[in-house]
């Protein structure tokens, strides 16, 4: 008579029934080192804008701090693996560059949907209480993840996976169970740089260290002011993240385009014009972009990153665009067609100062036309 399937092996089989790529299980009551990481993050200040890192600190430093009664992690992964190298849209100056990840649905509402059904039926089946995470609450899913045996976090902080490479997505589920754990991910990064090398702003101090404030995927998301006028023509066409650290991972090659469809790029986000994402308005934008993660920052933040990256486009035809946006109502998207004019034509430039700078109200934009002159 064959031997019943455990308890832990039956919860694994459950999420790859759903549509988990993988899952394995960790203590979530152990001690470890991830905390006291955290803590240098944001005690140098590399979390940049993100105040809540810190306001939460103490509760991301370890899973217990998220509830005392918690055991076992059972950590899940989601492969988002693109169809196509995301670099390549790198060379197409006039289309927009948008991280995989965010080129059709938001993973956030798939991801809870599935887990809430995988954490729902556990414990009625078993009767533990039980608590999931995707995300959005100050839980460490990385370190889980490492410890889970999922992959490990590669020099460029993120988790690699040996079966798929640098594409997943995370969730997790506490529960009070005694879970028996899965060995943890030894690190196989080597003497491999190719992540930190890529990074177009030199975002990385040291491996394995992220410096946000440098990050494309944080200036084009998490920053709410004008973009630093260091970084503007590094983010060449990117206007939604940046995928070079990871879609570089050698660990790669063993990796698959994503299983699920939800993930593969809506035909009109897969290669759009920066001219037409640029004249959105927000009912425009919110249409565009309905169920995306996009949506999350707004039109004018979304629109500051088309015009740094119109401005980087080399097009002198833009330059007619940037003009036109230069009577946008926000500051935001002014400044930024003030720097990109400045780009493209600064005899055009010149004659728009002359007649605009004076009467401009705003004390970021009036810095633009200052610093776009003193450039020159």
């Amino acid at each position: 008579m064959a031997a019943l399937p455990s308890l832990e092996a039956e919860l694994k089989a459950r999420a790859v029934a759903l549509g988990f790529d993988v899952a394995r299980i960790a203590r979530a009551d152990e001690a470890w080192e991830a905390g006291e990481r955290l803590g240098a993050f944001v005690g140098a200040g590399f979390h940049g804008d993100m105040g809540w890192m810190a306001q939460t600190l103490d509760r991301r430093k370890h899973p217990t701090a998220m509830w005392p009664e918690a055991k076992s992690a059972l950590v899940v992964g989601l492969n988002y693996g693109p169809q196509h190298d995301p670099l390549e849209q790198l060379q197409h100056r006039e289309h927009a560059a948008i991280s995989v990840y965010a080129q059709n649905t938001d993973y956030h509402d798939l991801m809870k949907r599935k887990l809430k059904q995988l954490a729902s039926g556990f414990a009625a089946d078993t009767g533990h209480d039980v608590k999931i995470f995707v995300d959005t609450a100050p839980l460490m899913e990385k370190p889980l993840a490492q410890r889970a045996g999922i992959g490990w976090q590669g020099k460029h902080t993120n988790v690699v996976s040996r079966e798929k490479g640098s594409w997943l997505f995370l969730g997790v589920m506490l529960t009070r169970a005694e879970l028996i754990p899965d060995a943890p991910a030894e690190d196989a990064c080597g003497t491999c740089s190719a992540c930190l090398d890529i990074c177009p702003t030199k975002a990385f101090p040291a491996p394995y260290q992220l410096d946000a404030r440098r990050c494309i995927s944080y200036l084009t998301i998490e920053h709410k002011g004008p973009i630093p006028r260091e970084h503007r023509s590094q983010m060449g066409n990117r206007i939604y993240g940046c995928d070079d650290c990871l879609a570089i991972c050698p660990w790669n090659k063993f990796a698959a385009s994503a299983r699920e469809s939800a993930f593969h790029p809506r035909a009109e986000l897969k290669t759009p014009l920066l001219a037409d994402l640029a004249q959105l308005d927000d009912a425009g934008f919110r249409e565009v972009f309905a169920g995306s993660p996009i949506k999350r920052i707004g039109r004018d933040r979304f629109v500051r990153n088309v015009m740094v990256a119109i401005g980087n486009s080399g097009s002198l035809p833009h330059a007619d665009l940037c003009i036109q946006m230069l009577d946008d109502g926000s500051p935001l998207v002014r400044g930024a067609a003030v720097w990109a004019l400045g780009q493209l034509s600064p005899s055009a430039f010149e004659t728009e100062r002359m007649r605009r700078g004076a009467n401009e109200a705003d004390p970021d934009v009036c810095e633009e036309w200052d610093g776009g002159r003193q450039a020159r």
